[in-house]
């Protein structure tokens, strides 16, 4: 069964926030509890079937990647008493999306093959093919809108003329996003895949310090590819292996939806929603190296519900 929706109440609940994918829970004392969905969106919707699973994949991946990066950038999050959980400090985001780029392909491929040769103020050369490597990693970051509206390509030199971001925290959120790329782009060498493009959130907790917050190098936020034969195919012209929710995405682009005004989104058959499951549970155990352990059968609200009183109680503020 599919969670798609949460209305919990917490110990200690102020507020709560209904994300496209993440269910966040404002509690007294500067705790929040994220929990991930089993919702799924691309272009900006969020689409009306749940994928099974799915919650706890994001969930557990971004766990990993979290704790395998807190000694370069400090993070939100404190524990994940819960599969599709996690408990942490709460932050003040910052309104935009720092999105990085090593190679052309997805939303940067679209756009330079329908003529752009910029992509939120960084040049692009001309001659690149789909699935190119770039020279060197290329900052895209995108505004952070409500749900409903469509992030924005935004460049460095317009986020800072709008202050949307102060210079010096700007240099600061580049820094981090160049080091936890590089960090994400060995852990997939590793793992025989290349990371290909991913996307960070960041924030600023009360006594000001930046803190990453939501989830990195998941399916949700992130692409790979095949490191097997990835020359070869760029040679031969072919498509390369990925492994990201763009699958997702194609599906919705040859049946006509690309989230755009008078686009109807296609019919999603329990049999879609059960492969998309199995794809994500696939791309969790190539990208960690750890095997997926369903969380239990059962009511899914009280289990958590549980869980997560049991924790706090535990870990009082």
């Amino acid at each position: 069964m599919a969670l798609t929706h949460s209305e919990f109440h917490f110990t200690g609940q102020e507020s709560v926030y209904h994300g496209k994918v993440r269910d966040v829970y404002r509690l007294q004392g500067g705790r929040m509890v994220m929990v991930a969905s089993d919702r799924i969106s691309a272009f900006d919707v969020v689409l009306p079937k749940g994928i099974p699973h799915k919650g706890q994949v994001l969930n557990q991946m971004a766990a990993h990647f979290l704790e395998s990066t807190a000694d370069l950038v400090p993070n939100w999050r404190v524990a994940s008493p819960d599969p599709v959980v996690s408990v942490g400090h709460t932050a003040e985001p910052f309104k935009v999306e720092m999105v990085i780029r090593g190679y052309l392909s997805g939303h940067a491929w679209r756009t330079y093959a329908s003529g752009g040769r910029t992509l939120c103020g960084v040049a692009l050369a001309e001659g690149l093919r789909e699935s190119d490597a770039l020279p060197e990693p290329i900052i895209t970051p995108t505004t952070k809108e409500a749900i409903g509206t469509h992030d924005e390509d935004i460049s460095r030199e317009e986020i800072l003329a709008r202050g949307i971001v102060s210079e010096a925290h700007y240099v600061q959120l580049e820094s981090y996003t160049r080091a936890l790329f590089a960090r994400g782009q060995q852990m997939a060498r590793e793992r025989g895949l290349i990371l290909v493009d991913t996307k960070y959130e960041f924030g600023l907790v009360p006594d000001g310090r930046i803190v990453l917050i939501d989830e990195i190098h998941t399916p949700d936020s992130s692409r790979y590819f095949v490191a097997d034969g990835y020359e070869a195919r760029q040679a031969a012209g072919e498509p390369q292996v990925q492994l990201s929710k763009e699958f997702v995405r194609q599906f919705l682009i040859a049946n006509g939806f690309q989230g755009k005004d008078g686009q109807v989104i296609p019919e999603l058959t329990d049999e879609w929603a059960a492969d998309v499951s199995k794809r994500y549970i696939q791309l969790y155990e190539l990208v960690t190296g750890k095997t997926f352990e369903p969380a239990p059968d059962g009511d899914p609200e009280a289990r958590i519900h549980g869980n997560v009183e049991r924790f706090l109680a535990a870990n009082p503020v």
